[in-house]
């Protein structure tokens, strides 16, 4: 089996940070120490699969593995979080509309922090370019507005 640490690195950072988590607390939701995912998160050591499904886990995300013949397309790569995304996700705007989602929902903030991070970062990738704050802010809205739409906790129109 063919794995780019680097790379495996890079994505488990990136999406730590996107988060606002720290390596202590991804290692610890993860049930693994503190240097070892450490050295994941720099492109060293070999993880097993299932040290991956935890961390993926902790993450707020799935893990997936692949088979394909030999020389086949590896099909799209994964989308890039843009840059502003991982600031705006940082701020006191967003982590409020975190806050107060989730007390509404009566989900823990890690899922819904989670799950508005993955809905901003999937309604941006077809755009193709980095949002001012401005625009993040105005889709934040707008995820806020439907998931916390009373008919939808209701489970119907």
């Amino acid at each position: 089996m063919s794995v780019d640490h680097t790379e495996l690195g890079r994505r488990l950072r990136r999406r730590r940070a996107a988060l606002g988590r720290t390596v202590a607390s991804v290692a610890t939701d993860a049930a693994l120490s503190v240097p070892y995912v450490a050295n994941l998160e720099n492109g060293r050591g070999n993880p097993t699969v299932a040290a991956l499904d935890r961390l993926a886990e902790a993450l707020g995300t799935r893990l997936v593995i692949t088979m394909a013949e030999p020389g086949a397309d590896e099909g799209p790569a994964a989308p890039v979080v843009p840059p502003s995304l991982l600031e705006f996700a940082r701020g006191r705007r967003f982590r409020h509309a975190v806050g107060a989602l989730a007390g509404l929902l009566g989900e823990d903030d890690r899922a819904v922090r989670t799950r508005l991070f993955d809905a901003l970062a999937g309604a941006a990738a077809p755009l193709g370019r980095e949002l001012p704050e401005a625009d993040w802010q105005r889709l934040l809205d707008a995820l806020v507005l439907v998931m916390g739409h009373p008919a939808d906790r209701r489970g119907g129109p």
